[in-house]
């Protein structure tokens, strides 16, 4: 159903080292950057490896926000473990823990998913449902 998510950040330099950190650890890459320091309307995306992207962060500056409660953003993992180095690696590249990596089991037997808080507030889970 959706092509791609964008969410705006108030320091895009801040925002790649965190989403390169953490979104590595699942297998997904920076697949394009428009980077001008000091310069409007900078941008980057996000996706597989090979293919489009599927999440652009865009600067903002002071005008950024981060939707409010409900709102977040589930990326797929490939594995459990996959959903480990997720966390470890937001954590630290600036994010704020929001649920260690561990079973969900209110969400299905096999659910097994991490929380983290990114730098501008954005509420980001990894998450995989697979056999152990």
């Amino acid at each position: 159903m959706l092509h791609h998510l964008s969410l705006g950040v108030s320091d895009i330099a801040r925002a790649a080292t965190f989403y390169d950190a953490a979104l590595a650890a699942l297998g997904y890459h920076r697949v394009w950057s428009d980077i001008r320091p000091g310069e409007p309307d900078q941008a980057i995306g996000y996706g597989p490896p090979g293919g489009g992207d599927k999440l652009a962060l865009k600067h903002l500056g002071d005008a950024a926000s981060a939707p409010g409660p409900g709102f977040h953003i589930a990326f797929a993992a490939p594995d459990r473990q996959s959903v480990d180095a997720f966390h470890k690696a937001a954590l630290s590249a600036g994010g704020t823990d929001n649920g260690a990596p561990g079973l969900r089991r209110h969400y299905g037997p096999t659910y097994y998913a991490a929380f983290v808080i990114d730098p501008d507030g954005h509420r980001l889970e990894a998450v995989f449902k697979g056999a152990a």
